[in-house]
């Protein structure tokens, strides 16, 4: 806590200090930890905002905090949205708080149980499915609960696997605070299953995507070594 002692001009023009101070409530440490796809599906897929500057979106959500870092989850694609990926991440990476953690992809046999279908044969097929993020999001915060990392732990997802991690943050250190922003309408399935995180944290909020065209990053990005990064056509 910063004391702020403001000298009063006296008879004679000599300064006397009161006896008080103004008193400015330090800033919250905070961290915020982005499920990559859960925010892409929930807010950002068909829209004009693929273009996000993350440190700079997380920065007006949270205007009175202290940001310590922005760290964010997501998996590897392939092919054409793979490539586009890679240059959002390179992107990214020139952002001095933003952290890249990448999970992985494994492909798993899915059967078609539609009753309407006429196919004739096998009826399973394979899909790839993201793994690790949702344990990797837990881990790290517990780790910065316990290092003392933060004050504030941001969760912008709306994944209820995240509620043991958050209910334990909440047990163990009550002093510590934990927002969700869940980045889903208000109607629907995944709202639903954002609404059990949001109750974990002791409440939770709407991603306000009024936010994303104020943080986009420029068509070209310069990174710190000179590599060149321009935004990808369509996006």
């Amino acid at each position: 806590m910063h004391n702020s002692l403001v000298p009063i001009d006296g008879a004679g023009g000599r300064s006397i200090w009161p006896p008080f101070s103004v008193l400015t409530p330090p800033r919250r440490r905070t961290i915020v930890y982005i499920d990559g796809f859960n925010l892409y599906y929930g807010a950002i897929k068909g829209g004009p905002h693929k273009w996000l500057n993350l440190e700079l979106l997380c920065s007006r959500l949270r205007t009175d905090d202290d940001l310590v870092r922005v760290n964010y989850f997501t998996s590897l694609v392939d092919g054409t949205r793979g490539a586009r990926q890679r240059v959002f991440l390179d992107a990214l990476s020139t952002l001095p708080k933003v952290v890249i953690i990448l999970g992985q992809f494994k492909r798993k046999t899915v059967t078609c149980l539609n009753t309407r279908c006429t196919l004739i044969g096998d009826r399973t097929f394979q899909m790839p499915e993201e793994k690790r993020t949702d344990v990797g999001i837990g881990v790290q915060m517990l780790d910065d609960a316990y290092q003392d990392g933060c004050n504030t732990f941001v969760l912008i997802s709306g994944d209820s696997d995240l509620v043991p991690a958050v209910q334990r943050i909440r047990q163990r250190f009550s002093e510590k605070k934990v927002i969700a922003y869940r980045p889903v309408g208000e109607v629907s399935l995944k709202a639903r299953r954002a609404d059990e995180l949001a109750q974990a944290a002791g409440g939770g909020r709407l991603l306000p995507r009024g936010l994303f065209a104020h943080c986009h990053f420029p068509d070209v990005v310069v990174g710190a070594r000179g590599a060149v990064v321009v935004k990808p056509a369509g996006w």
